[in-house]
Order: C-alpha cells, then structure tokens, then sequence
C-alpha cells in the first residue's frame, strides 16, 4: 500500500486551510490536531478529561477506516490551555492507551482559535500490512 488515502471530516476549515483530517502513506498514518467539537461548536465546555475522551475517541474513527487501532498508535501530542488541566487529560489518555503506550508529548500552548477549547490532541500511527 504505497498510495495516499486522505480523509475528511467535512469541516470547512480543511478546505480553507488545505489539511486532511488524516492521511495514510503505506504503513504511517498521521490525524490532525483535534479537539471536542462537532458541526454544533465546542463540546463538554469547562471538563478538559471529557473534551479529551471525545476527541481520542473521535481520531478512533479515522484510524480504524484507514485499517489501524489504538494499538497501531505510535505517537500522541497533546496540547493544553491551561497547565492546571495535565492530570485530566492524562488520566483520559491513559484510559484508551495503558496497554500500548505509545510516545507522547504534552504542551501547554497559550491559546486556541475557540476560547472553549481546552485541549487538542494529534496522532501518528504504524501500522504494517
């Protein structure tokens, strides 16, 4: 599998921007930045361990229709409004990857395009075919 598979989420920014949401080359698979929103806006506003549960569970999405799983997830990064929210959002990593832990990074950055944003969240996986 050599060629490239892009996927879109179907928001507008990715047009507006020139991103995929995610994109497979032969066996790397890398998601964009994601956080907890849908075509309504931001979601589980002020609950940073939620916001994060909900954009790992939907990056799953992506990865599973580009033949990955969590356990194919080789790097996580992290990025956080406020340094105060690192144990929520650990803790919300931790509970989908335990068992394959892959490399991570965890940031503070100092905002995000929506003030209701408390956490993004980006995904690099491997898997062979």
């Amino acid at each position: 599998m050599s060629d490239r598979i892009s996927l879109s989420s179907g928001s507008p920014w990715e047009e507006k921007a020139g991103y995929s949401r995610a994109t497979r080359i032969g066996p790397l698979i890398e998601i964009a930045g994601t956080v907890a929103a849908d075509e309504n806006g931001v979601l589980h506003c002020g609950d940073a361990y939620a916001q994060s549960c909900y954009a790992i569970e939907k990056m799953h999405k992506y990865l599973r229709e580009l033949g990955a799983d969590y356990k194919d997830v080789i790097r996580t990064r992290l990025y956080l409004r406020h340094q105060a929210d690192w144990q929520a959002v650990t803790r919300a990593h931790a509970k989908y990857f335990s068992e394959y832990r892959p490399v991570s990074t965890l940031l503070v950055v100092s905002d995000f395009i929506d003030a209701e944003v408390l956490v993004e969240i980006e995904m690099t996986a491997w898997v062979e075919s």
